[in-house]
């Protein structure tokens, strides 16, 4: 079966499942045109904002589309062969991953904007709320270590076509550069912006090209910011330091602006790749059911590999955090919350593509590096196989692109789950959760000694589905307590809930009683046994709360 052909047929699902399942999801919740939403009930003009749902869908699906459901697929691709990587895309965005989504953004609409965690105290209580939120910040510290890792891993490292060519150029050397250049130009953008305040459409025409420019100049000074991974891991967490403090218009704003660009350009090339460029499959359909190293057995590991592009739990944050605050009507709900999911669903399958065409000897590196060689590819289709250098270049800039935008959400969102846990206020405070926010991942990579990130894969994979089944426990009880129907949410918590509690089982096992291990190797992989013993109590807490909940309503 050929690229085209397997892609059509994801992408005809995908869009049966909008059409179809999308659609009777919104009947069953009733979803009301005529009933007034938090953003028009409590419109302040700075969270609480009527948006349309066009450019809500965008600024949604920016949010949500980050290196997440690059990584994984290539990841689990690596391990296990494409067939049950594109079955687990296919099947789990459909059924899991946008229900999830869409009924995180629904029961945040009907409960005036609030967050999942807020939820859950409305309808679950108190200590399933504190639960709740410690879960929370610990699954975002392994957000920021995974990625931050795996962004520094693309900033080393040369061009495989280009082995034995002396050109002085280095490949990690241009991505850095083209990515440090990407964020100043989001800050002079965002300057300009409070300065003069010109028309959008002329900062667009102005900033996306030189946007491309700054990729193009990143080839040329490839070998002024030459680091080691680690030490590229520790400067990213010092961006994420700064960044996180930072007034959301001077970069926060302006750069997911570009980066939405940059992400739509990235699609656009991966569309034309996969059905233009007449690439054959090269990767084994199946490779194995327990594939050694990183993940092992296909069942659970397969499913919290590919964590984001199948389901994601930090979706549901962006659901009730900022989305569910900018909803025009109810109906809107059904085409940003379950529609941006399909689109993270296609992302996957783009980044599943790159891979796919490389042969088994090939597909070696960072999933940063394979993805960003394969856009390369795909787009010398447009610019020419001369422009490689400059393809490739922009391939693994677009990656790490999305890497910032989350790196910056979850450090935020880290500071304020410790704030309101404390109760602290201030500058001060700010500083000081923001610092321990990234202290502990700074700590994660100076002990893995840069390219640790698949160490910490598995486990940020795991709480990140974990994080979506107890966010469908809250959606759940909200929806029994209020008599409506809730198999839709029931059946995927469950199966969410078994796979990650499953792969947490066998992480403990393997760090406290599995072979013995040494070095920083050892070290990590008792740190992740400690973590997910603390997950598995933090969810279990909230399940036997919620069960609570339940016991009393019916008595």
């Amino acid at each position: 079966m050929s690229l085209p052909l397997l892609s059509g047929m994801l992408l005809l699902f995908l869009f049966l499942g909008y059409h179809f399942y999308g659609r009777y999801l919104s009947k069953t919740f009733r979803l009301d045109a005529g009933a007034t939403t938090p953003a028009n009930e409590l419109n302040d003009g700075v969270d609480y904002v009527p948006t349309k749902p066009f450019y809500l869908l965008g600024q949604h699906f920016s949010a949500i589309a980050a290196a997440g459901p690059i990584a994984g697929p290539i990841l689990a691709c690596q391990q296990f062969g494409w067939l049950p990587c594109m079955l687990w895309i296919g099947l789990g965005v459909v059924l899991i991953g946008a229900v999830h989504d869409f009924s995180a953004l629904v029961a945040s609409v009907r409960h005036r904007g609030h967050s999942v965690a807020e939820i859950i105290r409305l309808n679950v209580g108190k200590p399933a709320w504190l639960a709740m939120m410690l879960f929370i910040w610990v699954s975002l510290l392994y957000v920021i270590v995974a990625f931050t890792d795996i962004t520094a891993g693309t900033f080393v490292g040369r061009i495989e076509e280009l082995e034995g060519m002396n050109l002085g150029f280095e490949r990690g050397g241009a991505v850095a550069a083209a990515s440090a250049m990407y964020l100043l130009l989001s800050i002079v953008m965002g300057l300009v912006q409070k300065k003069w305040n010109p028309p959008l459409w002329l900062m667009t025409l102005i900033f996306v090209p030189l946007t491309l420019g700054v990729v193009w100049y990143g080839t040329q000074i490839s070998t002024l910011m030459l680091f080691s991974q680690r030490s590229w891991g520790l400067i990213i967490l010092g961006y994420c330091f700064v960044a996180s403090l930072l007034p959301v218009w001077l970069l926060l704003q302006p750069r997911g602006y570009l980066g939405g660009f940059v992400l739509y350009m990235a699609l656009a090339v991966g569309v034309i790749g996969i059905f233009f460029g007449g690439y054959e499959i090269k990767q084994d359909y199946f490779k194995t059911w327990n594939a050694p190293g990183l993940t092992g057995s296909l069942f659970p590991f397969l499913f919290v590999t590919i964590a984001c592009g199948a389901c994601s739990g930090f979706h549901g944050l962006v659901c009730s955090g900022t989305t569910s605050k900018q909803i025009d009507k109810e109906t809107h709900c059904h085409s940003v919350g379950y529609g941006a999911m399909l689109l993270e669903g296609f992302v996957a399958m783009i980044a599943l593509a790159t891979i796919m065409i490389l042969g088994n000897g090939e597909a070696k590196g960072s999933p940063g590096a394979i993805y960003g060689a394969g856009i390369g590819k795909f787009l010398t289709l447009i610019l020419g196989k001369e422009n490689l250098v400059f393809a490739i270049t922009f391939g693994a800039m677009a990656f790490s692109t999305f890497v910032f935008d989350t790196l910056d959400v979850a450090t935020r969102l880290g500071r304020y789950i410790l704030q309101e846990l404390t109760g602290h206020e201030g500058r001060g405070a700010a500083l000081a959760a923001t610092a321990l926010t990234v202290g502990i991942p700074a700590v994660f990579i100076l002990l893995a000694k840069g390219g640790g990130w698949s160490l910490f894969w598995v486990l940020f994979g795991t709480s990140n589905q974990l994080l979506a089944a107890l966010t469908l426990v809250g959606v759940t009880v909200w929806l029994k307590r209020g008599g409506r129907r809730y198999w839709f949410t029931l059946f995927p918590m469950l199966f969410v809930m078994t796979i990650t509690f499953w792969s947490l089982g066998k992480q403990v096992f393997s760090a406290f009683w599995g072979p013995a291990l040494s070095g920083a190797t050892a070290h990590i992989a008792l740190i992740n046994g400690v973590v997910a013993v603390l997950l598995l109590a933090l969810a279990l807490l909230v399940v036997l709360e919620a069960l609570k909940t339940i016991s009393r309503k019916a008595a």
